[in-house]
């Protein structure tokens, strides 16, 4: 019985999540028209309304948890830990600022939400080298234009149950080319909200997004990379072991 209530909840909240997707679709078409970095910003805040609302109807909590403070007016490349598609609504809520985030190709192949996602994220295709490093361009583009980056360096869903996965490395070396403070971000709850299982596994409940203190990279040097590396998975893990068990 509880199985097919947890159903009837996830066919509804998976019709509103259509219904506001197509509801929004016209005005993300019309940011086109203002140019790639204003038309960009303008989504975002498109997007942000429509997870507002789409929380509403499925009775999730946005909430915003600050260890240390975000500088708005200041430039970040932000990571965050990987392991649900609940991760994605949080950005758009959480980010109070012009952000540009690095997204997977294969979410482009959804329809309508396929349309939205490529015109508001940096998509990369990690099995081909020329669009790995087109993307990279389009990051350190965002930078130069005043817009913060946002990266999970884990690269997939995490399944290990282990707090964290092995970043990849190019949040940590964008970081030192360009000397971008990194702002560790935490999606504490997102699994729980949905299991990496299935869209069958969504509940409703708290969905907190955790902002740790801000790590600077002034004065790293590539060869730095793995121990910077290294010391941002450090903060993160001790950040998730601080608010779930492992």
């Amino acid at each position: 019985m509880k199985r097919f209530f947890q159903y009837i909840y996830v066919i509804w909240a998976l019709l509103w999540f259509v219904v506001f997707m197509i509801a929004i679709l016209p005005f993300v078409l019309l940011t086109t028209l203002a140019g790639k970095v204003r038309g960009g910003n303008l989504i975002y805040r498109i997007c942000n309304v429509w997870a507002h609302c789409w929380y509403f109807v499925c009775g999730i909590r946005h909430k915003e948890v600050y260890e240390s403070p975000v500088d708005h007016s200041r430039q970040y490349i932000f990571v965050a830990n990987h392991i649900s598609y609940m991760d994605i609504p949080p950005i758009v809520l959480a980010m109070h600022q012009p952000v540009r985030v690095l997204g997977k190709y294969e979410m482009t192949r959804y329809p309508i939400f396929g349309i939205i996602y490529r015109l508001a994220v940096v998509v990369v295709d990690r099995r081909d080298t020329e669009r790995r490093a087109r993307s990279v361009r389009a990051l350190k583009s965002a930078l130069r234009k005043g817009i913060s980056i946002f990266i999970f360096p884990e690269g997939t869903f995490n399944e290990t149950g282990k707090p964290l996965k092995e970043f990849y490395d190019g949040a940590f070396r964008i970081a030192i080319e360009t000397q971008t403070p990194i702002k560790p971000v935490l999606f504490v709850d997102s699994v729980d909200r949905m299991h990496y299982r299935g869209f069958f596994e969504l509940t409703p409940g708290k969905n907190r997004t955790v902002f740790l203190e801000e790590i600077p990279v002034a004065g790293y040097h590539m060869s730095d990379m793995p121990a910077l590396k290294a010391k941002v998975h450090e903060a993160m893990e001790a950040g998730l072991r601080r608010y779930r068990k492992y």
